[in-house]
């Protein structure tokens, strides 16, 4: 986390001596931490207590569904907004609703339509943090260093994604997984903290004018987003070919619990189901470490024609994989592919977006990718698998993610 980044107007600073980049670098970790191990324990939950691949793949999707359904608003509020005030509503938000899960438990009426609701309530609210989230980083640290920081936070991120499900994982054999997800409850309440804390603005506060919110103005915020992302010839490949790759990641997810049970021998309570969450994270790792000098030296454009295909090979090689060791390796392949087409797509948008449609055309970006990919993936994962067992719903999403290979490489890009 060296390197310098611009503060706005302000002088420039070193990322590992200011302020309030730390503070907002340790609301982030602190927040994935308890979402790390929501990210384990509610499809465990939902298994456990439905036995369905339906319905555990059901939470992967509504971990992105909103995404799909209030991206474009979301991206237009978080523009005409103050970000700062967005993202601590939010997190506080989400803490109070997380909180029914083990208040429910423990008193003995939790059921599987509270969870699910929960599951779905938990991402819509995050929307909206993440919307704000995709404007405040290019605010705090400058345009220049977006890659810079980006490469901090995602590797940072990737470290506790790796580390968390462990420990997760060996958690379920002392406590219930409704439980575990007070964790996450108190991790949002110390990130609204610390970015209630941050001292400069994470809005361009001469641009937020005070005017009155219509419909018909947010109309035309979100037009100018969804506009500004589909006549830019290599945004709108990277989101198309990138929502291929969503679809492919949603069905992997979505029955993730599913396949460790009926083809891995890998069930609830065992360590090594922690074992296969994290490995994800493994790669991932390499990923953000690696990103920005091969960037630098290919170009955005080139690093996602060959991440593409590394992406599809080894999810297949995953789907194969015959007991819980080779699988983990081949997941932590896969999240190099995998990873490489996100962040590069994430900060190739960051980087050639005005300042004053940053959120908007982020969050229409993950919308179209992440926000449709994933809750399509996991819902055509989970049908398939309910006739062809596990293995045969993850290669469905495996099949749209060789679509979009042959796309990207007959594309501009």
């Amino acid at each position: 986390m060296s390197g310098e980044v611009a503060a706005g107007a302000g002088p420039v600073h070193p990322l590992r001596t200011d302020p309030d980049w730390r503070r907002f670098l340790t609301s982030r970790l602190v927040s994935l931490t308890g979402s790390s191990v929501t990210y384990v324990a509610l499809p465990v939950l939902v298994y456990a207590m439905t036995s369905s691949p339906l319905l555990t793949s059901l939470v992967a999707s509504f971990e992105a569904l909103p995404y799909l359904m209030l991206g474009l608003p979301a991206g237009a509020l978080a523009d005409r907004f103050d970000r700062k005030r967005l993202m601590v509503a939010t997190d506080l938000a989400n803490a109070l609703v997380l909180t029914s899960i083990p208040l429910a438990s423990w008193a003995g009426v939790l059921t599987v339509p509270h969870v699910l609701a929960v599951a779905f309530v938990v991402p819509t609210l995050f929307v909206f943090f993440d919307a704000a989230d995709f404007g405040a980083l290019p605010t705090l640290v400058g345009r220049e260093r977006i890659v810079l920081a980006n490469s901090a936070l995602w590797s940072s991120s990737t470290v506790v994604e790796t580390l968390v499900p462990l420990a997760a994982g060996a958690l379920f054999a002392v406590a219930s997984p409704a439980s575990l997800l007070g964790v996450d409850a108190l991790t949002y309440v110390a990130s609204a903290l610390l970015i209630r804390a941050i001292r400069r603005p994470l809005s361009d506060i001469g641009r937020l004018t005070g005017d009155r919110l219509t419909g018909r103005a947010l109309r035309v915020d979100m037009t100018e987003g969804l506009r500004f992302l589909w006549r830019h010839a290599a945004l709108r490949t990277m989101t198309v070919v990138g929502a291929t790759q969503s679809i492919c990641g949603g069905a992997f997810v979505g029955l993730l619990v599913v396949w460790a049970d009926q083809v891995l021998d890998v069930r609830e309570g065992d360590w090594r189901l922690g074992v296969l969450f994290a490995s994800w994270g493994v790669g991932m790792l390499a990923t953000t470490l690696l990103t920005p000098r091969v960037v630098r030296r290919l170009g955005a454009a080139r690093v996602t024609l060959v991440a593409l295909p590394v992406s599809l090979l080894t999810s297949v090689v995953v789907v194969l994989a015959p007991e819980w060791v080779s699988a983990s390796v081949a997941t932590a392949l896969w999240g190099v592919g995998y990873m490489a087409v996100v962040l590069n797509a994430i900060t190739y948008r960051q980087q050639v977006t005005p300042e004053p449609l940053m959120s908007r055309v982020n969050t229409t970006g993950r919308m179209l990718s992440f926000g449709l990919g994933t809750p399509v993936g996991a819902v055509l994962g989970g049908v398939v698998a309910e006739g062809t067992g596990p293995r045969g719903g993850m290669l469905a999403g495996s099949a749209v993610l060789a679509l979009g290979v042959v796309l990207a490489w007959t594309s501009p890009l």
